[in-house]
C-alpha cells in the first residue's frame, strides 16, 4: 500500500492554486487588453451602455466580463449609387452618383446610440437619403438642356447640397461627389446637340457684328479727323520733292490750303 506524506499533499495543492491564478490572471489580462487598428476607433460599452468617448488606433484597457467593444470604420468610404431623376420640364434622366465619406471619430458612439451598433449602416441610413433627397432636390430646378449642357457645374451644386444635407446630422465628412453617365433620350439628345449648335452659331454672328461695328466707327472717327490742312500733312512726310504744289485761289473750298497738281518738275 502507498504511503502519501502530509507534506507532498501541501505542496501539490498550492502548485495547483498558482496554476490557476496564474490562468485566472492571463485570461483577465486578455480579456483587459484589446488593440484598435489603424482606421478605425472602438466604441466602449459597460453593460450596454456606451461608456466615454471612442477608444482610438493601439493598445486599449477595458475591464474584463463588464465592457465590450464595437469597431467603427473612420476611413474615407466609396459608394457608387446609381439614380433617376425628373428635371423641371418633367424629362427623366439617370446617372450614378459616387460619394466619397468619412464617419467623425468623435461621433462613433452617438451613431451607435442613436443608428446602428456597426458602421455597416451609415449609409444606408444616412448618406442614402441625403443623397438621393439632394439629388432629386437640384435636378428638379433646372431644365434637360441646362443640365445636359451644364454637367460640371450641376455637379458642383450637386456636392454641395449633399453636404449641407448630411451636415445637418454631423455625423459624417463629405470628401467629394462625381456624377457620371448622364443618360437621356435619344431624341432630346439630338434637341439639346442642335440647341447648342445653334446657340454657337448666334454668339459668333453677334462677336462679328460687334467687330463690324467697332470697325465703322474707328472709319468713321478717322474720316473725320481727316482734312485738307492733314491730308496736305500727311503728303509732305510722302512727298518725294518732285510734285508740283501751288497755292488754292482765293475763296475755294480749301480756305487756302495748297492745291496738289500733278506732273514733276522738269
Amino acid at each position: 500500500m502507498r504511503n502519501v506524506t502530509p507534506g507532498g499533499s501541501a505542496g501539490g495543492g498550492t502548485a495547483t492554486l498558482a496554476l490557476i491564478v496564474s490562468f485566472t490572471g492571463l485570461l483577465l489580462l486578455t480579456q483587459a487588453l484589446f488593440i484598435v487598428p489603424a482606421g478605425q476607433v472602438a466604441v466602449v460599452t459597460t453593460l450596454g451602455k456606451v461608456s466615454g468617448a471612442a477608444r482610438l488606433p493601439g493598445l486599449n484597457f477595458k475591464v474584463p466580463f463588464v465592457q465590450s467593444t464595437y469597431p467603427f470604420n473612420v476611413q474615407t468610404q466609396v459608394r457608387p449609387e446609381e439614380f433617376e431623376s425628373l428635371t423641371k420640364d418633367l424629362q427623366v434622366i439617370s446617372a450614378t452618383a459616387t460619394v466619397k465619406y468619412a464617419l467623425k471619430p468623435s461621433e462613433a458612439g452617438r451613431v451607435f446610440r442613436t443608428i446602428s451598433y456597426n458602421d455597416r449602416e451609415i449609409y444606408n441610413r444616412i448618406i442614402k437619403p441625403s443623397l438621393l433627397k439632394a439629388l432629386k432636390s437640384v435636378f428638379s430646378k433646372y431644365e434637360l438642356v441646362t443640365i445636359a449642357s451644364s454637367w460640371s457645374d450641376i455637379s458642383s451644386i450637386v456636392e454641395q447640397t449633399v453636404a449641407e444635407e448630411i451636415s445637418q446630422f454631423d455625423y459624417v465628412d463629405i470628401k467629394g461627389l462625381d456624377l457620371i453617365g448622364l443618360k437621356i433620350a435619344d431624341e432630346y439628345r439630338a434637341a439639346i446637340e442642335q440647341k447648342q449648335i445653334a446657340e454657337q452659331q448666334l454668339l459668333k454672328a453677334q462677336t462679328e457684328v460687334k467687330i463690324a461695328e467697332q470697325e465703322a466707327k474707328r472709319y468713321e472717327t478717322l474720316n473725320r479727323s481727316l482734312d485738307d490742312q492733314v491730308l496736305f500733312k500727311l503728303f509732305l512726310d510722302k512727298w518725294d520733292g518732285q510734285t508740283q504744289v501751288v497755292p488754292a485761289l482765293p475763296g475755294s473750298a480749301g480756305n487756302g490750303t495748297p492745291v496738289i497738281v500733278g506732273g514733276r518738275r522738269n
